[in-house]
C-alpha cells in the first residue's frame, strides 16, 4: 500500500495557494492543544501533589516542544536515497519517506486510532459540558444540596447530530475558520477556570492540597490514580498529527519552518501556563476534594451564569476540535476508496442547494460521528478514558517516530553521546506510558465491572 497516496486533506487536489501565517498556526495549534484534556489537569495534579503535578505538566511541555523541533525540520529534507528535495505534507507521509513502509504501515493503524479515539473523548467531554449547564442552572434554582443528576446520553446523541451535519464541510482548509472560534472559545474556558479556581483559593484564605496529593487507603490505588493522572496530562499536549498539515498551510516568506517554530514556542508556551493555572489553581480551591471535571465536577456552583457560558465554550471549542481532527480521517478513507475505486457512482458529486456532497462522504462520515457517539455512550468515564486515549498513542506517536526519523535522517551514528541520549528518552518515555496505560485500563474496567 502506498500510504502517500492515502494521505491528508491537503494533498488532495487543490489550486489554492497557501495564506497561512503565524497567527492562523497558533489557532490551528491550541484548537488541537488546549481541548478536553485541560478540564483534567486539576484532578491530575490533585493526583500528583504539589510537586510532582507542576513538575509533570512542564516535562511533557518540554516533550511536545521537542517533538515539534523536530517534525518542523521534516517537512522539507534531503532524500539521501533518491536524491533531491522530498516535501512531508502531513506526519504519515514523512514517517513513510524517511522510515519506510514498513514503519508506515504500524504508523498508518496508530494514526487512524488517535484520530478516532479522539471523536471519542470530545463526544464524552462535549456532553458533560451541555449537561453541566443544564446541572448548574438546576442548583441555582433548588440549591446545592439538590438532586440535580442528569443522564449523559441524551446530550451525546446531540453532539453526535451536530457533526452529521458539521462533518459535510469538505476539507481541512475549510475549517480555518472553525479552528480560530475553538481556539478563542479554549482561552475562554482556561481564563474562566484558572480564575474561579484562584477566586475559590483566595475566599478559602489558604491554598489547600499536599506534596503527595489525595490520600487513599490502598498504596495500589494511589498507583492507578497517579498513573492515570499522567495518562491524562500526555493526552493534554500533543498536536504531532496536524503539525506538517498545518506547516503546509503557510505562505511564504519567511521560510515555513521559521514561522513554524514561532508559532510552536507560542503555541506550547501558552497552553503550558495555562495548564499550570488551570491545574493548579484548582488543587489550591478544592484539594483533596478536587473533581475529575473541573467545570462539571461542581466544585463551582456560583456565578451560575459564567459556568454556563464556560461549559458553552468547552462545548463550542470541541465541536471545532472534532472536525480539526476528524477531516484528517475522513480525507485518508475517501482518498483510498477514489484510488481503488476511480469510476465508482459512490464518489460522484451532487448538490443539495448549493452544498457539495457525494454518497461516499454522506455514508461514511455519517457512519463515524454514529460509531464515536455509540462508543462514548458504552464507556462515558471522562478521566479514565481521557487517560487512556493520552497513554495509547503518545510513546509511538510523540516520541518513537519522531526520534527514529531524526536519527535515520541526521545519520546519527550508534553509541555516540547524541544516540545514547535520545535512546535513554525513548525507553523512559516507554516505561512512562506503559504504566498510565495499565492504570487507566485498571480504572476503565473498575468503573464498567466494578
Amino acid at each position: 500500500m502506498d500510504f502517500v497516496e492515502l494521505d491528508s486533506p491537503l494533498l488532495l487536489p487543490d489550486t489554492h495557494k497557501p495564506t497561512g501565517n503565524v497567527w492562523t498556526a497558533i489557532a490551528h495549534i491550541i484548537t488541537a492543544v488546549i481541548g478536553s484534556g485541560v478540564l483534567s489537569l486539576s484532578w491530575s495534579v490533585a493526583q500528583l501533589g504539589w510537586i510532582a503535578g507542576p513538575i509533570s505538566l512542564v516535562l511533557f511541555a518540554l516533550i511536545t516542544y521537542l517533538n515539534a523541533s523536530l517534525l518542523t525540520g521534516f517537512h522539507h529534507y534531503s532524500d539521501h536515497r533518491n536524491g533531491g528535495t522530498v516535501v512531508n505534507r502531513s506526519y504519515l507521509e514523512a514517517v513513510q519517506n524517511i522510515l519506510g513502509d514498513s514503519s508506515a504501515l504500524v504508523c498508518a493503524w496508530l494514526v487512524y486510532f488517535n484520530l478516532f479515539k479522539l471523536g471519542v473523548v470530545y463526544t464524552i467531554t462535549a456532553a458533560s459540558s451541555i449537561r453541566a449547564i443544564e446541572q448548574s442552572n438546576c442548583y441555582h434554582e433548588q440549591g446545592h444540596k439538590a438532586a440535580c443528576e442528569y443522564g449523559i446520553e441524551f446530550y451525546m446523541l446531540l453532539f453526535g447530530i451536530i457533526h452529521i451535519v458539521a462533518s459535510q464541510i469538505p476539507n481541512f482548509r475549510s475549517t480555518k475558520w472553525l479552528s480560530v472560534i475553538a481556539a478563542i472559545m479554549s482561552f475562554a474556558y482556561s481564563f474562566i477556570g484558572s480564575g474561579l479556581g484562584l477566586a475559590q483559593a483566595i475566599g478559602n484564605g489558604k491554598i489547600k492540597g499536599s506534596i503527595g496529593g489525595v490520600p487513599t487507603d490502598k498504596p495500589i490505588q494511589k498507583v492507578w490514580l497517579v498513573a492515570q493522572a499522567i495518562g491524562d496530562i500526555a493526552f493534554a499536549y500533543p498536536f504531532p498529527l496536524i503539525f506538517l498539515e498545518t506547516q503546509s498551510t503557510l505562505k511564504s516568506p519567511p521560510p515555513k519552518e521559521v514561522t513554524m517554530m514561532k508559532a510552536s514556542r507560542i503555541a506550547v508556551f501558552t497552553a503550558t501556563v495555562f495548564y499550570l493555572c488551570c491545574g493548579g489553581f484548582g488543587y489550591a480551591a478544592f484539594g483533596n476534594s478536587t473533581p475529575g471535571n473541573i467545570l462539571t465536577g461542581f466544585g463551582f456552583y456560583e456565578p451560575y451564569i459564567l459556568i454556563d457560558f464556560a461549559n458553552a465554550c468547552v462545548f463550542l471549542h470541541l465541536v471545532g476540535g472534532y472536525q480539526i481532527f476528524s477531516q484528517t480521517l475522513y480525507a485518508l478513507a475517501e482518498r483510498a476508496y477514489a484510488e481503488r475505486y476511480p469510476e465508482s457512482a459512490f464518489i460522484k458529486d451532487f448538490h443539495i442547494w448549493e452544498i457539495r456532497m457525494n454518497p461516499m462522504r454522506l455514508c461514511f462520515r455519517t457512519s463515524y460521528v454514529v460509531l464515536t457517539t455509540s462508543i462514548g455512550m458504552i464507556f462515558p468515564y471522562f478521566n479514565e478514558v481521557v487517560a487512556f486515549a493520552g497513554s495509547v498513542t503518545f510513546w509511538p506517536l510523540v516520541v518513537y517516530f519522531p526520534v527514529e526519523m531524526y536519527i535515520l535522517h541526521k545519520k546519527v551514528v550508534p553509541w555516540t553521546v547524541t544516540w545514547v541520549l535520545l535512546r535513554i528518552f525513548t525507553v523512559l518515555c516507554l516505561f512512562v506510558a506503559i504504566f498510565a496505560f495499565v492504570g487507566s485500563v485498571q480504572g476503565i474496567i473498575a468503573k464498567r465491572f466494578g
